[in-house]
């Protein structure tokens, strides 16, 4: 349950997350699927279609519940996610 505050603190809007716009390279994907989930929001999913390597790669199944945290960017082992801030 989150807990109210009574008070607003001063530096509330530079804590907030922004939302990213995510890209995935496709044909360095393993198909691991760690960015899938551990994904906080559930933004990835798992595609269908194959990539030239023949595995499975992610995509944005969710773009507008992206909270900017990048964890999927940092948990790809072949750096094949990259997400960038929409106010940057």
């Amino acid at each position: 349950m989150a807990m109210k505050m009574w008070r607003k603190p001063l530096d509330w809007e530079e804590k907030l997350t922004q939302p990213a716009t995510i890209y995935i390279i496709e044909n360095r994907c393993k198909g691991c699927g760690l960015c899938v989930e551990f994904c906080p929001e559930g933004v990835l999913r798992i595609s269908e279609g194959f990539n030239q390597k023949g595995y499975h790669p992610p995509f944005v199944a969710e773009p507008a519940a992206c909270v900017g945290c990048h964890f999927c960017e940092e948990v790809c082992p072949e750096f094949a996610i990259h997400c960038k801030d929409s106010t940057r």
